[in-house]
């Protein structure tokens, strides 16, 4: 595809797995981070799942699950018209529109007929800023994104306990800061959590983040993963970090 169909000054096109998925962003709003990638990589959905991306932005996470896992069907719920329109458009320029539904709702205010029957499979990198905590960016669209203006984790657990089928299960990936907040607001909805792995920086480090899956209406029993460390002492990735960072993400242009 030729440069010229997007417009230099306000946007990049990234590629992942070796140029063989394309990604258009804004230049300067809201661009994915680290986390969708780790999230991407941690959920694993059956290639018949019906699964919903509660907040997908630009589309990244539908975009991995269905190039890397071969997911059937994923909808994306993205609140911000600019960004649907970006997560819609990269779903056609990897020719994966038959696949990646995007909804420009909020899902807080999902009705009945939108949910098309219930979800096996929820995922949602969320914000993780209370209000209050932190300057909040003047980018309406990063600030939406990083701050619980729009959504805050009981609604994020709200909204997935109701797509949800019975035994289907939400990925989250969240502070690990707030992980005991996290556990303890899951049991609120009957979401039960299932497996937790934590990431760390460097072997040594505090850990920054934690992925967890839980399952609606799902017996207790927790499985405590191996931590994922990224770097190694030398600042390389480590395996485990080159197997989440080994799609490759690559700058075209600008």
């Amino acid at each position: 595809m030729k440069k010229s169909h997007w417009n230099d000054h306000t946007e990049t096109l990234d590629s992942l797995f070796e140029g063989r998925l394309k990604i258009v962003q804004k230049k300067n709003g809201y661009r994915f981070s680290i986390d969708a990638l780790l999230l991407a990589h941690f959920a694993d959905p059956g290639p018949r799942d019906r699964v919903i991306d509660l907040g997908t932005g630009c589309g990244i996470i539908p975009l991995i699950l269905t190039f890397r896992k071969k997911t059937t069907r994923v909808i994306g719920v993205e609140v911000q018209p600019p960004l649907a329109d970006l997560a819609r458009r990269n779903a056609a320029l990897n020719r994966l529109t038959s696949r990646i539904e995007i909804w420009e709702k909020n899902f807080n205010e999902l009705k009945d007929e939108d949910l098309k029957g219930a979800f096996d499979l929820a995922v949602s990198n969320p914000p993780y800023r209370k209000i209050g905590s932190g300057r909040i960016n003047p980018d309406p669209e990063k600030s939406l994104a990083r701050h619980e203006i729009n959504a805050s984790l009981e609604d994020v657990l709200r909204a997935a306990c109701r797509l949800l089928r019975d035994k289907g299960r939400l990925d989250m990936i969240y502070p690990a800061s707030r992980g005991a907040e996290v556990l303890k607001a899951m049991a609120g909805f009957h979401l039960e959590p299932k497996r937790l792995r934590f990431v760390h920086s460097h072997e040594g480090d505090e850990a920054c983040l934690m992925l967890v899956e839980a399952v609606k209406k799902g017996r207790p029993q927790l499985k405590v993963l191996p931590p994922l460390f990224l770097f190694d002492s030398k600042g390389n990735y480590t395996s485990a970090g080159q197997d989440v960072f080994r799609i490759g993400l690559a700058r075209e242009f600008p």
